[in-house]
C-alpha cells in the first residue's frame, strides 16, 4: 500500500481543473486599495507574467531577515540519546489555505505560533491546489521566523494527479524551454530571491509522463539552480521513466532526481512513507554511492491525522546507540494546533511532539513509542552574536504591550514579531521540587507574552534557557524585567555559564523589587570580559509556598541601549473604507538608515488624550493595518511609525494624516475586539472568529461550541451608543439550514460588575442571517444560544455576531 502526499492534502489541493488566475499574478495598478494582501501563488503559466513591480502584494510578502548561523555544542544537548551532526529534520506544515493566506499576519490570537524550531532544519510552506495554484510562495512572516532561528523556508511545486484536478500539461509547461533557458525556472529563482526564501519542495504526482519528461525535469531543476542560491528538494513520486510510483526509498528507479553521474539534481529528498528498515539501509548506501550524504534523505512519517500517536519504526531510522541510517521528514506537525481545543491544549499537544510525555527534553522515558524529537535530534541555537535580546514573544497574543504598557487590546498573530524561543523547553533542576516554567499569555512587557515561574519554592532551582555563544566585552550588560506580585525579595537570579567551564552557571542577584509593576535589572558583566557565555538561564532560592515571578526580557548586550534613526516618508499606500468610520490601509516608508540596527517597526494612531493605539508591527518598511477606526467625529487621524532597534531602543517617529468624510455613521463595533466564549469545538473555531468580519471563509471561519451553557461576549472597550444586533448563522457561512440557532437571548451591561439584561430575545429562528433594532448603550455584549440548531444537535455556529451604533 503506498502512502502518497495528495490524498493529504485534500483541505488545500481538493479542486477542480478549472485554472484560476491567482491574485498574484494579475498585473494591478499600485493606487490602490488598502485591503489584505496575500501570499503569492500560481501556476507555471501564469507565474511568467509575474512582476514584483506590478504586484501590489508583492513589497508585502518580503522578508527581512536574513538566515541565521546556529550551532550545537554537543556538551549541552539536553538528552543523552540525541546524536549531534546526523540526522536531520525538514517539517512540511500548511500554516493556511493556498488563497487567501494573509501576507503579515492577522487580528486574531488563533494561529499554528510554532515555537520548537531549535530541532528543524528546514520547514518547507506547504500547500497549493489544481483550482488555485500548483507554485506557492511562503508568506514573510514564516521566513521571518525560521530565519531568526537559523532554519531555511522553501516554498511549494505540486503537480497533482488527474482525480485531482492534475493536469500533465502543467508539468510541460513548468519544463518549457525558451533556447538554452528554461523560464518558469528562472520565475522561482526570482520569487525566492525576491521574497527572501531559500527554495523548492518539488511534489510531481501527475502521472501520464515518459523518460524524455522526466529527464527535462530534472534538467530544469539543475538549471534553476545554476542560476542562484536557491535548494530544491525532490519528493519520491515520479521516476525516471516518467511514471508516478513511490518508491519509499533511494533506488535505481529515482535515484538521478537526486544524483546523475556528475551531475547534482536536487540538494535532498523526501522519501515516501512506507519505508522499511532495509529500504532505508539501502538508500543510505545508495546515497553514498553517488557521492551523497545519506542525511541528505528526508524519510518521512505523516503525522497529520494522528500526531504522535502515529505509528514509526524509529529503531530502523535513528537506532539507539548508533548512527542515524536517513534524516526525517515531518509531514504536518500542526496536528497539534489542528486537533487541540485551545491555545494551552495546543501548546501541551507541541510540547508533547517535541520535547516528549515529560515536559523535559532530558528525560523522554515514557511507554509510548513516540518518545518526542528530542530524543533524538539535539537543539540548535541561532544565538551567536550580540545583542541578543527576547521578551518571549510567542507571535500571537491577547494583546500588546509595549515597555508594559497596553497599547492594544486586540488579538493577533504574526510570526515575523515572534522571540527566539528557549532553546530548552523545559530544563529545571532542583533538589526538591521543581518550578514550573511556561510561557504566560496574561501578561507582557514587549509583544504580548512573558516567561512566567510559578509553584513551590523549597531548594535552588536552576532554570537553563538558552545556549548561547556570546563574547563577554569590557562593557558587556546583562539585564532583566521582571514582575512580582508585591515588592520585596525576587528570589531570582541570573545564571551565566561560560564556555570554559559549559554546564557550571555562576548565579547574578538581581535583588529585590519596589512594586508589583515591570522593573529593570542591569548587571555588570566587566569582571567576566574575554570569556563566551555559552549558557544564560534563571536561579531561583529561598523558599515560599507559592512562588510567582514574571520575566518580561533578558538581555544581553553592549554598552548603553541604542537607538535606531527615525525612519522617514511615511505614505499611505492605499486605503479602504470599511465603513466611514473604519478604514484598512496599505503603509509604507523609507527605513531607518544610521543608528542601532532595526528590529521591527511599530505603526501607531494618535489619539486625542496624547496616547497611542498600535495598528501593526513588522520587520518590513510596509505594513497593512487591517483596522484604523474613526474616533467620534474626528476629521483626521494622525499615523506616526517608529523603529524599535535590536536592544529595543526606540527612534523618532515619522508621520502622516488620514482623512474622514462625512457625518459618523453606523458601524459594527463587535468587528475584531476582544471576544471570549463558554468554550469551543476546536482551537480554530474561537470566539474571535464570531467577530473577524467574514463568514465565507469555509467551515472553520466560525465560532463554535459543545459547552452546555453556550455564549459569546465581546467588549466593545467603552460604553457606546447600539442601534442593532446581527448575527450570522450556520448557513450564512454555506452550512446546513438544519444548524441555524433556533433559540437565543442577546444580553449587554456597563461594567463586569454589573448585571446582565436582556436586550433581544428570539424563539424559533429559521434564518441564516438575523436582524435585531436596539436602541441603547452598552460597553459588553453577550450572545446566549439556548436552543442552538433545528435538530438535536448540540453544536452552536455562528459565523458572525455584529453590533452596529456609532
Amino acid at each position: 500500500m503506498r502512502r502518497t502526499l495528495l490524498p493529504l492534502l485534500l483541505s488545500a489541493a481538493l479542486g477542480t481543473a478549472a485554472l484560476a488566475v491567482p491574485q498574484a499574478a494579475v498585473a494591478a495598478p499600485v493606487a490602490a486599495a488598502g485591503n489584505q494582501p496575500y501570499a503569492s501563488y500560481w501556476h507555471p503559466s501564469t507565474i511568467l507574467n509575474w512582476d514584483p513591480a506590478a504586484d501590489p502584494d508583492a513589497r508585502f510578502n518580503r522578508s527581512k531577515v536574513p538566515l541565521q548561523p546556529r550551532f550545537s555544542d554537543p556538551q549541552l544537548k539536553a538528552n543523552p540519546n540525541a546524536r549531534a551532526g546526523e540526522g536531520k529534520v525538514v517539517s512540511l506544515v500548511s500554516f493556511g489555505p493556498t488563497s487567501n493566506n494573509p501576507s503579515q499576519g492577522s487580528a486574531s490570537p488563533n494561529y499554528y505560533a510554532f515555537s520548537h524550531w531549535q530541532y528543524v532544519d528546514t520547514l518547507v510552506f506547504w500547500g497549493g491546489s489544481a483550482s488555485e495554484g500548483l507554485i506557492l510562495a511562503p508568506n514573510s512572516t514564516v521566513i521571518d521566523a525560521a530565519h531568526r532561528n537559523g532554519v531555511k523556508v522553501y516554498g511549494t511545486v505540486f503537480f497533482p494527479p488527474a482525480a485531482y484536478g492534475g493536469q500533465l500539461q502543467w508539468v510541460r509547461d513548468f519544463v518549457q524551454k525558451s533556447g538554452s533557458t528554461y523560464p518558469v525556472a528562472d520565475k522561482l529563482v526570482q520569487v525566492a530571491q525576491q521574497y527572501g526564501f531559500d527554495g523548492w519542495f518539488v511534489n510531481q504526482e501527475t502521472g501520464g509522463g515518459d523518460a524524455a519528461l522526466a529527464t527535462e525535469v530534472r534538467n530544469t531543476m539543475r538549471y534553476a539552480r545554476s542560476k542562484g542560491a536557491v535548494d530544491f528538494m525532490w519528493y519520491d513520486a515520479m521516476t525516471e521513466g516518467g511514471s508516478v510510483s513511490w518508491q519509499n526509498a533511494l533506488t535505481s528507479a529515482n535515484d538521478a532526481f537526486l544524483q546523475e553521474g556528475s551531475q547534482r539534481t536536487s540538494d535532498s529528498m523526501f522519501l515516501n512513507f512506507n519505508w522499511s528498515s532495509s529500504g532505508l539501509n539501502s538508500s543510505k548506501n545508495l546515497a553514498r554511492s553517488l557521492g551523497r550524504n545519506e542525511f541528505e534523505l528526508y524519510s518521512g512519517i505523516d503525522t497529520e491525522a494522528n500526531g504522535y500517536n502515529t505509528s514509526v519504526d524509529w529503531a530502523s531510522l535513528f537506532p539507539a546507540g548508533q548512527p542515524h541510517t536517513t534524516s526525517l521528514g515531518l509531514y504536518r506537525p500542526e496536528w497539534t494546533y489542528n486537533s487541540s481545543s485551545s491555545r494551552a491544549d495546543s501548546h501541551a499537544r507541541e510540547a508533547r511532539y517535541w520535547d516528549g510525555a515529560n515536559g523535559d527534553p532530558s528525560n523522554t522515558t515514557t511507554s509510548s513509542s513516540w518518545k518526542g524529537l528530542a530524543t533524538y535530534v539535539p537543539e540548535s541555537s541561532p544565538v551567536t552574536a550580540k545583542p541578543f535580546v527576547t521578551s518571549f514573544n510567542g507571535g500571537q497574543g491577547d494583546f500588546w504591550n509595549s515597555a508594559g504598557t497596553r497599547v492594544s487590546p486586540t488579538g493577533w498573530n504574526n510570526l515575523s514579531l515572534q522571540d527566539v524561543p528557549p532553546t530548552y523547553r523545559w530544563l529545571v533542576s532542583s533538589s526538591g521540587s521543581r518550578l514550573t516554567p511556561s510561557v504566560d499569555f496574561t501578561d507582557a512587557y514587549e509583544g504580548g507574552s512573558s516567561l512566567r515561574l510559578s509553584g513551590t519554592l523549597d531548594a535552588v532551582n536552576t532554570l537553563r534557557l538558552y545556549q548561547t555563544r556570546l563574547p563577554v566585552a569590557a562593557d558587556t550588560k546583562l539585564s532583566v524585567v521582571l514582575k512580582t506580585p508585591a515588592a520585596g525579595a525576587s528570589n531570582l537570579k541570573a545564571a551565566v555559564a561560560f564556555s570554559d567551564a559549559p554546564t557550571t552557571f555562576v548565579p547574578l542577584d538581581l535583588g529585590a523589587t519596589t512594586g508589583t509593576g515591570w522593573e529593570h535589572k542591569t548587571l555588570d558583566l566587566s569582571a567576566y570580559a574575554g570569556r563566551t557565555i555559552a549558557q544564560l538561564g534563571l536561579q531561583v532560592t529561598g523558599s515560599a509556598a507559592s512562588y510567582d515571578v514574571k520575566v518580561g526580557q533578558l538581555a544581553v548586550h553592549d554598552g548603553a541601549v541604542d537607538a535606531p534613526a527615525a525612519p522617514s516618508g511615511l505614505t499611505v499606500l492605499g486605503s479602504t473604507d470599511v465603513t466611514a468610520a473604519q478604514k484598512s490601509l496599505r503603509l509604507a516608508w523609507t527605513a531607518s538608515s544610521g543608528g542601532a540596527p532595526v528590529h521591527h517597526y511599530e505603526v501607531y494612531r494618535r489619539n486625542a488624550d496624547g496616547s497611542r493605539t498600535l495598528l501593526g508591527a513588522t520587520p518590513n518598511d510596509a505594513l497593512f493595518a487591517p483596522r484604523l477606526d474613526r474616533a467620534g467625529s474626528e476629521t483626521t487621524t494622525t499615523l506616526e511609525v517608529e523603529a524599535v532597534s535590536t536592544e529595543y531602543g526606540r527612534s523618532g517617529v515619522a508621520t502622516t494624516t488620514v482623512t474622514w468624510g462625512g457625518t459618523t455613521p453606523q458601524t459594527n463595533l463587535a468587528l475584531n475586539r476582544p471576544a471570549t466564549a463558554s468554550g469551543t469545538c476546536n482551537a480554530n473555531e474561537g470566539p474571535a472568529k464570531a467577530v473577524n468580519g467574514s463568514a465565507s471563509g469555509g467551515n472553520g471561519d466560525k465560532w463554535c461550541t459543545l459547552t452546555s451553557t453556550k455564549w459569546l461576549e465581546v467588549d466593545l472597550g467603552a460604553a457606546k451608543p447600539l442601534s442593532s444586533f446581527v448575527v450570522k448563522h450556520a448557513s450564512a457561512g454555506g452550512e446546513s439550514t438544519s444548524y441555524n440557532t433556533r433559540d437565543f437571548t442577546v444580553q449587554v451591561r456597563n461594567a463586569t460588575t454589573d448585571a446582565w439584561t436582556t436586550a433581544v430575545t428570539v424563539t424559533g429562528n429559521t434564518a441564516g442571517t438575523t436582524t435585531h433594532p436596539v436602541s441603547l448603550t452598552a460597553r459588553y455584549v453577550r450572545l446566549v444560544v439556548s436552543k442552538p440548531t433545528q435538530t438535536t444537535d448540540p453544536a452552536a455556529r455562528i459565523y458572525e455576531f455584529e453590533a452596529w451604533g456609532s
